[in-house]
């Protein structure tokens, strides 16, 4: 079997699409769209990279397969969020791949917190942020519905 190579690159004018689609595809798999997901997924200039955030993919020949982004909450803390990784390309350590760049990238932002929001259904990812250091913290409002876990790391 071929090795695959995995780039993970930074958001630029050809991800749009992937961006939103990605996102969409898992959300509505396991959930539905709620309001917030579709006006984030539709305007990342407005609600990610207008506050400073980010948002990375990750590319196998050229296409992009997976993404997340870093949305700031205040001038130290990041959420971690919009984690997708294609349906096709589950298994591989894409996620793992893409948590690690991210949680560099807060660092390069200046975060020393980093926070996620998630559904404990999703097992595998919430055992993918255990491996990254995650730890579960207490549960706030988080502006979704879907929510029931919320996990943070210092970086």
């Amino acid at each position: 079997m071929e090795t695959l190579t995995v780039n993970i690159v930074d958001f630029n004018s050809t991800h749009y699409k992937a961006f939103e689609a990605l996102n969409s595809a898992w959300i509505e798999k396991y959930f539905y769209l709620e309001p917030i997901d579709k006006e984030v997924l539709s305007k990342p200039d407005k609600y990610i990279f207008a506050h400073g955030g980010a948002i990375i993919m990750a590319e196998v020949d050229g296409q992009a397969v997976g993404t997340v982004a870093l949305k700031r909450v205040d001038y130290e803390t990041f959420e971690m969020t919009k984690m997708a990784v294609d349906e096709n390309y589950r298994g591989l350590k894409i996620g793992w791949l893409l948590g690690k760049a991210i949680l560099n990238k807060a660092k390069e932002l200046g975060a020393t917190k980093v926070i996620l929001y998630s559904n404990r259904i999703l097992v595998p990812a919430i055992t993918m942020y255990h491996k990254l250091g995650f730890v579960e913290v207490a549960l706030e409002e988080s502006g979704y519905v879907r929510s029931d876990i919320k996990m943070e790391i210092d970086v």
